[in-house]
């Protein structure tokens, strides 16, 4: 068996990891947080935290070591536009991507806190959702788009 073709194989599973896991886990949360029930909101909440650092968090890493691997054995250079294109945005991705799990932590927190005393959720809780929801978009949007590159490697 050729290692370039185990190393890419994981590279393909962990870039699947990373967008399917992060998708499902960002469905999942949204949609628990319109659930009355703030028990099931914080269910949700734990959740999407542990598959975080589960099933995301090494896919994040993965993704660079085959990465940079792939391209030192495949011939391209790590100059190519479309690879320079690709780390702009993946590390774009990545900046939206560490303040959600800080926010999803919070989050987890807040409604831990209202499972023990009972009191209305705090404005904070709020913001930090609309926050999370709003910076999801352009890491996904950003995975979206790396795809492509990765496909196509285009000339440009």
């Amino acid at each position: 068996m050729d290692i370039y073709f185990v190393v890419k194989t994981i590279h393909i599973i962990s870039a699947t990891i990373l967008f399917g896991t992060g998708l499902g886990i960002a469905f999942f949360f949204f949609c628990a947080n319109k659930e009355i029930d703030l028990a099931a909101r914080f269910f949700a909440a734990r959740a999407t935290v542990l598959a975080d650092f589960i099933f995301t968090f090494p896919a994040v890493v993965l993704q660079p070591l085959t990465g940079f691997w792939l391209i030192d054995h495949s011939g391209y250079s790590l100059r190519e536009p479309w690879l320079i294109a690709t780390y702009a945005i993946y590390i774009i991705a990545g900046l939206c991507w560490l303040p959600v799990v800080w926010i999803q932590i919070e989050l987890k927190k807040i409604l831990a806190e209202w499972l023990a005393t009972k009191q209305a959720l705090p404005d904070s809780y709020h913001r930090l959702f609309r926050l999370w929801f709003l910076l999801g978009w352009p890491a996904f949007i950003g995975l979206i788009i790396v795809f492509f590159l990765m496909v196509l490697k285009p000339t440009w």
